[in-house]
C-alpha cells in the first residue's frame, strides 16, 4: 500500500515537473497589448530593490506575496526577475513557474532519496538527505546559469553581423527605430534573440518612453558589455547629432575582431581541456590493450616453464 502511494506521488510530482517546464520555456503567441503590459511590467530588470509586494492582483501576484513573505524571499524574487529576464524568459508568470519546478524538483529529490534509504540507518539517511537538499536546490539554478549563459552568448555572436546591417540600413536613409525593426525583421530567423531585443527597444519608444530610458533598459536585460557600449553610442550620436552609420559600421569591425579573438582562444584552450578526459579515459584503456596481452604471455610462459619436468 505504501509503495503504491509513494509511486503515485512520484508521478504526479513528475507531470507536475513536466508541466511547469513546459509552461516555463514555451514561447506564447499575444497580441499588442499584452506585449505593451509584459514590456512594462519585465523590461526593466533594476540592480535595486522595489517597494515591498502586496497581495491581490491575480493568482501570479498572490504566489509571489506568500514567497516574499518568507525570509529572503524577496530577494530570491528579485534575483530570479534577473536572470530570468537574462536567459530570455520574460513572461509574466515565469518566476511562478520557476519556483513551483524548484519546489517540486526539491520535493522528489527528498522524496527519492527516503524511499531508496527507507531500510538504511539513521546515519546513512542522514548524508542521503544532506546530498538529495543541495541537489535538489542548487541543480535549478544551474540550469537557470546555463540558460542565461547560452542566451548571452547567442546575442554576442550575433552582434558583429546585426551591427553591420543596421549600419546599411542606416546609411539609405531611414531614421533610428524603423532602421532597428527592419533589422529585427532581416534578423529573425538568423539571429532572433537579438532581434526580439531591437524590436522590444523599438516598441518601448513607440509606448512612449523615452529612447535613452529604452536603451537602459536593453543592457540591463543583457547584462553585455558590448551592448551597453553600442547603447552609448546610438544616444550619444542621437544627442550630439553625429553620423551613426560611419561609427557602426567601425564598431561592427571591431565587435568582429572580439569575435576572432574569443575563437581563437577557445581553440587555444581545447588542448588543456582535452588533457584530462586523456590522461583519465584513453590512456587506461590504451595500456590495458597493448600491455595486458603481453603480460598474459609472460605469465602463461612462466608457469609452463615452472611446471612439472
Amino acid at each position: 500500500m505504501m509503495a503504491a502511494l509513494f509511486f503515485i506521488l512520484a508521478f504526479a510530482t513528475l507531470a507536475a515537473l513536466v508541466w511547469s517546464g513546459i509552461e516555463l520555456f514555451t514561447v506564447k503567441e499575444a497580441p499588442l497589448d499584452d506585449r505593451l503590459e509584459e514590456l512594462q511590467a519585465h523590461a526593466l530588470v533594476s540592480t535595486e530593490r522595489g517597494p515591498r509586494r502586496r497581495g491581490g492582483g491575480g493568482f501570479v501576484n498572490r504566489i509571489l506575496y506568500f514567497i516574499s513573505l518568507l525570509p529572503g524571499g524577496e530577494d530570491w524574487i528579485h534575483d530570479t526577475d534577473r536572470e530570468l529576464a537574462q536567459a530570455g524568459i520574460r513572461r509574466k508568470e515565469a518566476t511562478v513557474l520557476f519556483a513551483t519546478f524548484q519546489t517540486l524538483f526539491f520535493l522528489a529529490m527528498l522524496g527519492g532519496m527516503l524511499y531508496l534509504q527507507r531500510g538504511n540507518p539513521v546515519t546513512s539517511k542522514f548524508g542521503g538527505l544532506v546530498a538529495a537538499f543541495l541537489l535538489g536546490w542548487l541543480l535549478p539554478r544551474q540550469v537557470l546559469y546555463r540558460l542565461v549563459k547560452r542566451y548571452r552568448n547567442k546575442l554576442q555572436e550575433a552582434l558583429p553581423d546585426t551591427v553591420d546591417l543596421l549600419g546599411i540600413v542606416l546609411g539609405t536613409g531611414l531614421a533610428l527605430d524603423q532602421a532597428m525593426m527592419r533589422v529585427s525583421e532581416e534578423m529573425e530567423y538568423i539571429y532572433p534573440e537579438l532581434a526580439g531585443e531591437f524590436a522590444t527597444v523599438v516598441m518601448q519608444v513607440k509606448a512612449g518612453q523615452e529612447r535613452g530610458k529604452a536603451f537602459q533598459q536593453l543592457v540591463r536585460r543583457t547584462g553585455i558589455e558590448d551592448i551597453k557600449s553600442l547603447s552609448a553610442m546610438i544616444v550619444q550620436s542621437e544627442r550630439f547629432g553625429t553620423s551613426l552609420s560611419q561609427a557602426l559600421k567601425v564598431y561592427a569591425d571591431a565587435l568582429r575582431t572580439r569575435r576572432r579573438l574569443r575563437a581563437e582562444a577557445a581553440v587555444g584552450k581545447a588542448g588543456i581541456k582535452m588533457l584530462f578526459p586523456i590522461v583519465f579515459f584513453i590512456l587506461p584503456v590504451l595500456f590495458i590493450i597493448t600491455l595486458v596481452p603481453g603480460v598474459l604471455s609472460v605469465l602463461r610462459d612462466l608457469r609452463m616453464g615452472l611446471g612439472p619436468r
